[in-house]
C-alpha cells in the first residue's frame, strides 16, 4: 500500500508540475478558442496530465536494481484472458477475490479515463479511443518488453497481449461513458462567440497577473540556468558558478527586458495577451504611458530585486500593493493602470463586429451597445 501511495504522489506531483509549465499557453489558447477560461475544463486537463503520468508510474515504477531483476518472457496467447476468467469463476468462493480476475478488471478500469478524455477533451469517438487505448497500451507493453528500451538487459515485467486487449476495452468503455456529457461541453473546436469582447473583471485581471508571474519565473529560471551552464562549460569558472551572483543578476534582468520590449512594442504584458486584455485611454504619450505601465509592474519589481537588502522588503511591499490595488481599483487595473493613467478593456473590443455586441452589453438598449464606450464591467 505504501508503494502505491508513493506512486500516486509522484504522478500527481509531475502532473501538477507539467500543468504549471503549460498554464500560460493553456490560458492563451482557451481565451482564443473558447473566449474564456472555464474552471471545469481546466481541472479536466489537469486530471488528464496527472492520469498520463500515473500510467507511467504505475506500469514502470519502482525501477528495480539491475542486479536483482528476474528476466521474464512474453504472454502472446490472446485466449489467456478467457482462461483467466474461466478459472476465476470455477474456483470456490467469490470470483472477484481471484487475483487473475482482479488484474483483468484493473486493466480495464486503468484505461477508462483515457477514453473519457478522448471524447470530452478531444471531441473524438469510439474509433479514436480504440486506437489511442491500443497505441498507449502497446507503448507501455513494449517499454516493458525491451527492459525500458535497453536500460535493463532483459524484460523484468511481462509483455502481455491480454493487457493490450483489456486496456483497449477500457478506453472504449470510457469513451462510451463520456456520452453522458452534453455535446456542447465536448471537444476543442473554437466556439462561435470566442471573438466577442467580455467583461473585464478583477478575476480576469488576477489571472493575467498570475500568468505574468509564471512567465517572469520561467524566463528568470531559464536565463539563470543558461548563465550557470555557460560559466561551467565555456568560461570554466567554478568559483562564479558556486557564487551564483551573476546568474541571479541575469535571472532578474532578463525577464524585465523581455517584458519591457513586449510592453513598449504592444502595450501589453504576457498575461494581458493570454487573457485578451489591453490598457488604453491615457492622456500621456503612448511610449511614456507604456514605460510607466512597465515600471508599475515587472519593471519596478525587477529593479527592487536587484538592490538586495532592504530592497527585498520593498519588492515584497510592491507585490502586496499590487494585490491590494487589484481589489481597490476599477476592474483591477492596479498600479500599472494608475501610473500610466490607462484603463483596462477587452482586447477584442476593437476588432469585434458591430453587428454582434459584447456578451456583457447584449441586454442594453441598441444606442448604448458601443463596446468602445462601455468596455469595462466590474466583477
Amino acid at each position: 500500500m505504501g508503494d502505491q501511495v508513493l506512486l500516486a504522489f509522484i504522478a500527481i506531483a509531475i502532473g501538477v508540475a507539467v500543468g504549471v509549465v503549460l498554464f500560460v499557453p493553456f490560458v492563451a489558447v482557451s481565451y482564443r478558442r473558447r473566449g474564456r477560461l472555464g474552471l471545469g475544463r481546466t481541472l479536466l486537463w489537469l486530471a488528464a496530465l496527472i492520469y498520463f503520468w500515473a500510467i507511467w508510474t504505475y506500469t514502470l515504477l519502482p525501477l528495480p536494481d539491475p542486479d536483482t531483476i528476474r528476466c521474464v518472457g512474453a504472454i502472446t496467447d490472446p485466449m489467456s484472458v478467457v482462461r483467466d476468467v474461466q478459472k476465476a469463476f470455477a474456483a470456490p468462493g467469490n470470483p472477484l477475490r481471484q487475483p487473475a480476475l482482479l488484474q483483468l478488471v484493473f486493466n480495464v478500469l486503468l484505461f477508462v479515463p483515457l477514453g473519457f478524455f478522448v471524447r470530452v477533451l478531444a471531441g473524438r469517438g469510439i474509433l479514436v479511443a480504440l486506437a489511442a487505448g491500443f497505441g498507449l497500451s502497446l507503448l507501455v507493453e513494449t517499454t516493458q518488453l525491451t527492459g525500458v528500451w535497453g536500460v535493463y538487459p532483459c524484460a523484468y515485467r511481462f509483455f502481455d497481449v491480454g493487457d493490450l486487449m483489456t486496456n483497449t476495452l477500457g478506453a472504449v468503455v470510457g469513451c462510451t461513458i463520456a456520452l453522458v456529457v452534453p455535446r456542447s461541453m465536448r471537444g476543442s473546436e473554437a466556439k462561435p462567440d470566442a471573438d466577442l469582447p467580455r467583461p473585464v473583471t478583477r478575476g480576469r485581471r488576477a489571472l493575467a497577473m498570475m500568468c505574468d508571474g509564471l512567465a517572469y519565473f520561467f524566463v528568470s529560471f531559464g536565463a539563470g540556468v543558461a548563465v550557470q551552464l555557460w560559466l561551467e562549460y565555456v568560461v570554466r569558472d567554478r568559483e562564479a558558478v558556486l557564487d551564483g551572483s551573476i546568474a541571479a543578476a541575469v535571472g532578474t534582468i532578463a525577464p524585465a527586458g523581455v517584458f519591457l520590449v513586449l510592453i513598449l512594442s504592444t502595450g501589453r504584458s504576457i498575461g494581458d495577451i493570454a487573457v485578451q486584455l489591453r490598457y488604453s485611454g491615457s492622456r500621456l504619450p503612448a511610449p511614456f504611458a507604456r514605460l510607466l505601465r512597465w515600471a508599475g509592474g515587472i519593471g519596478g519589481l525587477s529593479a527592487l530585486a536587484l538592490g538586495g537588502g532592504l530592497f527585498d522588503l520593498a519588492s515584497s511591499l510592491l507585490i502586496l500593493v499590487a494585490i491590494v490595488m487589484l481589489f481597490t481599483t476599477r476592474a483591477g487595473r492596479g498600479l500599472p493602470g494608475v501610473l500610466s493613467d490607462q484603463h483596462l478593456a477587452d482586447a477584442r473590443a476593437s476588432t469585434a463586429t458591430t453587428a454582434r455586441p459584447p456578451l456583457s452589453l447584449a441586454r442594453l438598449p441598441a444606442s448604448r451597445r458601443d463596446p468602445q464606450r462601455f468596455p469595462i464591467t466590474n466583477a
